[in-house]
């Protein structure tokens, strides 16, 4: 077995070399600069995604102010960004904020349909006790309407009740027989 020797020491240098050398403090390491952060796959240094941001929160800014239609006009503007993500999050405040400018007679449904409409779209946008509202009261306008059980059977899905979308989805089917698929035939 070899005895291990330790590196020979450096003399110490001259005052010529000094000035020429570097000190091992004064050493500074290459690194590869640090990733940008990233906001739907698009580099938040984009001037043009800072740009979408920038629009996205003045339009949030007018929404949170109730000013839906200003809003609206201003979240329109930043669908035209790169940034998907904002995209989308301004399409779905263009929808709550149209949704709010309708007139309070279309906002309060009466028919079944409107009824049903106003569940899904509740589900949509997660709003699950307001959704199971819409569509319990379009189910005792319309009990023998199969696309309302359906949508409560979605609803129940969504929500973790398993046994209840069971009992919704069986009774969407018996409503309409003709659209289950027979193997008997």
């Amino acid at each position: 077995m070899q005895k291990r020797t330790s590196p020979p020491r450096a003399r110490p240098a001259g005052p010529k070399q000094l000035a020429t050398a570097p000190s091992k403090h004064m050493k500074k390491k290459n690194l590869a600069p640090p990733h940008p952060p990233q906001r739907g796959g698009v580099e938040m240094v984009d001037p043009r995604v800072q740009a979408q941001l920038k629009l996205y929160d003045e339009a949030l800014a007018l929404f949170h102010q109730q000013k839906f239609s200003r809003a609206k006009q201003e979240l329109e503007k930043v669908l035209e960004g790169p940034s998907k993500e904002l995209s989308d999050r301004a399409r779905m405040h263009i929808k709550i904020a149209e949704q709010r400018m309708k007139p309070a007679t279309e906002q309060n449904p009466r028919t079944a349909d409107e009824h049903y409409q106003r569940g899904v779209a509740m589900m949509n946008v997660g709003r699950w006790d307001d959704a199971r509202e819409s569509l319990d009261k379009a189910r005792k306008a319309a009990p023998k309407a199969d696309y309302i059980h359906y949508a409560l059977a979605a609803l129940d899905c969504l929500t973790g009740e398993a046994d209840s979308a069971m009992k919704n989805l069986k009774v969407a089917i018996d409503l309409r027989p003709e659209k289950s698929v027979s193997r008997a035939e």
